[in-house]
């Protein structure tokens, strides 16, 4: 549990002070924010998103929006807070169209992917 104190401004006596903010609700123990974070993080591998299509989360229209609402993680601050941000972006683009959608189920796009992915590793650290 965090152990930052909301600082409340000095009051004179018999004055009665505001109520500290009240905390983010949480689930399961964490914040939204931490839940959000954790699952678009996810995305950046390709066997969790042909694992999605398997178990038909990608054709669900819900799915697809919260799919949509979560591309707020492309704009600052939050892209800040992502370990990989070039194929969980990428991912989370792809995932907005229907073909990609439904192609992920195959194993030669997943292969793709992650060959992408680990050639795109390779060359950022060896830039330099």
């Amino acid at each position: 549990m965090s152990q930052d104190v909301a600082m409340m401004p000095p009051t004179e006596p018999g004055v009665p002070t505001t109520a500290p903010p009240k905390e983010e609700p949480r689930y399961g123990g964490f914040t939204r924010f931490e839940i959000e974070l954790e699952f678009v993080q996810c995305l950046a591998n390709p066997f969790y998103l042909n694992h999605l299509a398997a178990h038909k989360y990608l054709s669900r229209p819900e799915f697809i929006a919260y799919l949509d609402y979560l591309q707020y993680w492309s704009q600052p601050p939050y892209v800040n807070y992502l370990t990989y941000p070039g194929p969980t972006l990428r991912h989370l683009d792809l995932l907005q169209r229907e073909n990609f959608r439904r192609d992920i189920l195959s194993p030669d796009l997943v292969e793709r992917l992650l060959e992408e992915g680990t050639k795109a590793s390779v060359a950022w650290h060896t830039q330099g």
